[in-house]
Order: C-alpha cells, then sequence, then structure tokens
C-alpha cells in the first residue's frame, strides 16, 4: 500500500497532464508538492520496512535519499511556475514536461528504493529515458543535439551497468541461486562467493557506469554540455535528483565489494576521482559560463561523496550529499532568474534586484554560492573535515598514512582552485558590470528559501543525529 501512496502524485500528474484544461498550469504544481507527504510518511515505520517483499525495502539510508530528493522536487516545481516569464515554452511543452517528470519520479523512487538489482537496473533506465524529452522541451537545434548525446552516453552507461549486474549475479548465483540479485542478502552472503574476481570485475564495470553517468573522466563535458543547452529546471533535476539514484546504487554495490577487499575497492575509486577532479579543476579555471561552471562544480562533489563514502566517512558523505542536493538545484534556478530570456552577462548579475524580495534574492544566492564553496557554517565544511578525518583514519588502518596526507594536500590545492574560480564569480556578479532594472517572482523566491532553510536543517543536532546513526 505504501508503494501506491509514494507513485500517487506522479500517476495523477501523468494522467491529467492529457488533458487540455485552461487551468492545468496551476493544478501540475500542486499535484507535485503532494510527493512530500507519503515520503514523511515513510519516516514514522520501522526500519527496514518491506514496501514489496524483498524487492522494494525501505532502510535509514534510502529514505534519507528520498526525502531529499522530494524537497529538491518542490523546489523545482515553484520555479517551473513562472518558467514562461523567463525562458519561450509553449503550454503544450510545459504540460508535457510534466508528463515525463512523473515517469521520471516513478523511476527514482523504483531505482532508490530498490533491494534488488534488477529492479534497480529498470527504475534508472525509467528515470534515464524520461529525461530525455525534458531536455527537448527547449526546442532548440542545440538541445536537440544534446537529447541525442544524452541517448548514447546514457545508453553506454546503463549497458555498462547492466552487464557489471549480469557479472555479479554470475558470480553469487552458485551460493545464492535466484536471490543473488537481492542486495541484503548479497552483502550478508558475500564471503560465500567461491569466485570473488568475477563480483570485482562485475563492480568495477558497473563503477565505470555509473562514473560515466555523473559526468566523471573521461567525458566530463557531456553533462555540462546538456545542462547548458536545456532549460535550468532540468539542470536542477540532473543534479539534485537523478544522481540521487546512481550514488545510492554506488552505495549498495560499495559496501559489498568492500567486504571482499576494502583497500583495493578503494585504490580503485581513489585513482579514478583523481583523474576526474584533476581535469574537472582545470575545466572549471577556464569556465566562463554559469550553468557550465555549476554543472562542472557538481561532478567535483559527486567526487567527494564518494571518496568520503568508500573511505568509511558515511556520515561526512550523506551530509555533503544532501547539501549539494539542495545547493546545487538551488544555483541552477538562480542561474535562470539571472539569465531571464537569455540574457547571459556575469558582470553585475546579481545588481539591479530592488525591494524586498529583489534584496531577499540576491542575498540568498550569495549565501548558495558561499555555502557550495565550503565557507563555515555550510554543511559542506563540516562534511569535508569529518570526510578528510575519515580518509586519514583509513590510511592508519593500511600503513600509509604519508601517501594519504601527501594525496589530501593536492586534493585541497585542486579544491582551492574551484574556490578561487567561484569566489571571483561572485565578485564580479555582485560589485561589476552596470546595474538593470530586474525582477524575482514570489514562487521563485520561494523555491529559493526552501533551498536555503533545507540547507541549514542539515546541521540540526538532530539531522546530524539521524547520519551519523545511519552506518554508525
Amino acid at each position: 500500500m505504501i508503494l501506491l501512496y509514494l507513485i500517487t502524485p506522479a500517476l495523477i500528474m501523468f494522467f491529467i497532464s492529457f488533458s487540455h484544461h485552461i487551468y492545468l498550469r496551476r493544478i501540475l504544481p500542486i499535484t507535485n508538492l503532494m510527493v512530500l507527504i507519503p515520503t514523511l510518511y515513510l519516516f514514522s515505520l520501522g526500519k527496514p520496512y518491506a514496501i514489496i517483499g524483498e524487492y522494494l525495502v525501505a532502510t535509514n539510508l534510502n529514505s534519507y535519499i528520498l526525502l531529499i530528493s522530494s524537497i529538491v522536487a518542490i523546489g523545482v516545481t515553484l520555479a517551473l511556475i513562472t518558467l514562461n516569464k523567463h525562458v519561450k515554452i509553449d503550454n503544450r511543452s510545459y504540460i508535457k514536461f510534466y508528463r515525463f517528470f512523473a515517469l521520471f519520479w516513478i523511476g527514482l523512487i523504483l531505482s532508490i528504493m530498490s533491494n534488488n538489482m534488477g529492479i534497480y537496473w529498470i527504475g534508472l533506465e525509467m528515470a534515464t529515458l524520461s529525461t530525455v524529452y525534458m531536455i527537448k522541451t527547449n526546442k532548440s537545434k542545440q538541445a536537440s543535439k544534446e537529447a541525442w548525446n544524452y541517448m548514447i552516453v546514457g545508453a553506454i552507461a546503463i549497458s555498462l551497468i547492466l552487464f557489471g549486474i549480469i557479472l555479479i549475479y554470475a558470480s553469487a548465483k552458485p551460493i545464492l541461486g535466484e536471490e543473488a540479485m537481492n542486495f541484503a542478502l548479497l552483502k550478508e552472503h558475500i564471503h560465500e562467493i567461491k569466485n570473488p574476481f568475477l563480483f570485482e570485475l562485475g563492480f568495477v564495470i558497473v563503477s565505470v557506469g555509473m562514473f560515466i553517468k555523473m559526468g566523471f573522466f573521461p567525458m566530463n563535458l557531456w553533462l555540462a554540455n546538456i545542462e547548458r543547452a536545456s532549460f535550468y529546471p532540468v539542470g536542477a533535476l540532473f543534479s539534485g535528483i537523478l544522481e540521487s539514484a546512481i550514488l545510492i546504487g554506488f552505495f549498495q554495490f560499495s559496501m559489498i565489494a568492500m567486504q571482499i577487499d576494502k583497500e583495493a575497492t578503494f585504490s580503485f575509486v581513489f585513482i579514478y576521482l583523481f583523474l576526474t577532479i584533476s581535469l574537472v579543476s582545470f575545466l572549471i579555471f577556464r569556465s566562463k559560463d554559469f550553468m557550465r561552471l555549476f554543472s562542472l562544480s557538481g561532478v567535483e562533489h559527486m567526487v567527494l561523496i564518494i571518496l568520503f563514502w568508500v573511505s568509511g566517512g558515511y556520515f561526512p558523505a550523506l551530509l555533503h550529499f544532501g547539501a549539494h542536493a539542495f545547493l546545487k538545484p538551488a544555483l541552477f534556478l538562480s542561474t535562470g532568474v539571472l539569465e531571464s530570456q537569455g540574457r547571459y552577462k556575469i558582470a553585475g548579475a546579481l545588481k539591479g534586484y530592488h525591494g524586498f524580495e529583489g534584496k531577499t534574492f540576491w542575498f540568498i544566492v550569495g549565501f548558495f554560492i558561499l555555502a557550495i564553496v565550503s565557507l563555515p557554517p555550510s554543511p559542506m565544511f563540516f562534511s569535508e573535515i569529518y570526510g578528510f578525518s575519515a580518509m586519514i583514519t583509513l590510511a592508519k588502518e593500511t600503513d600509509s598514512l604519508l601517501w594519504m596526507i601527501l594525496a589530501i594536500t593536492i586534493l585541497l590545492l585542486i579544491l582551492s582552485i574551484i574556490f578561487y574560480k567561484f569566489i571571483e564569480i561572485y565578485q564580479s556578479m555582485k560589485y561589476e558590470g552596470e546595474e538593470v532594472e530586474k525582477i524575482v517572482y514570489k514562487s521563485e523566491l520561494l523555491a529559493f528559501l526552501l533551498f536555503a532553510v533545507a540547507t541549514i536543517g542539515l546541521i540540526m543536532p538532530q539531522t546530524i543525529t539521524y547520519l551519523k546513526a545511519i552506518h554508525g
């Protein structure tokens, strides 16, 4: 029954999107606000809670990720209300956007709540395919081209994930039989597997597929190109929600792989992440574009989340994940306001907003930009302290402390490049350029306030206690 509650808002959105009622543009956003209600109800249930047998199971981890995604979905919905004020979009495309968003949300629920590798892959594929049309909502040649590029890259990534799942299933089938697709049973019986090499190979292939979907090395630019070509709410969905489904899959697979060989798992992931962040920092330093800057920095934050996770820093990884999921969509949505009607100019972008709404807007955007570069008291400031501490703790266990200190030093130097670029852009937005009268709408301001409050909520004592309890 709980599954019906979870997907009901999406089903309502999907079916009413076929109507041509004049008030549909008002009904759809209200319907999307309902996604938070069943998610909050899920928190009141004991964990683990079987949604559908052993196939869909609610845990503290995936309930937290679904809650984060629900809040992001509501924030994006509030910004969608005034989308036509900033870009050219007809009523039919607007309504179809919600139709495919509904399919996206159902796929997301399946992948996040899944305790089965096959269902996880189906949900991820459903979420991936439904975003193709959302990219094409922007009826431009560039958007159409990037939608096809996304189809190609997405097909490569999802195929790698499927092939890796097949190898993992084959490695565990002699022990678990048809239950070898079950994440929980795999984790429980992993030491009984007679051919761990096959599992490790499957994990590597699955990881590469997931890394490609997140814009990691060597395909760093495809995600930034898509988020620049599509309307800004699509970029918010990519950074705040779609990556949630990918990350929870990596969390599940990596926890099993680390039981087989923790050192080998960490070494593989670390080398891959180091290559990614080295290239991304160079691309960020060269960036002169709002959307590309935020998109590429999103890759950097995904790197840190995964790095903290495989280091055993589960709390900092989840804290960083929540902060990124709120801050990055907020920056994408604010970009849509700053670039209204396609007028792109960094210099003086925050100038020209007057009155209570305007001043509140530029103050909140400033908060988002400074928080994303981990200035205290941003949740990212604390997550990075705890995360790097977890890396040092891991190094002590493996007698590689000096190498880890060197690696962390290099990572901090790379992060300082990104920090410099964000501060430079913020100063240009606030202090340079001519002042032109600009407008921010109430629904947009409400979305930014929602993201700001949610970000601050991550450093509340109750939230920290909950996150620390997820994996101890």
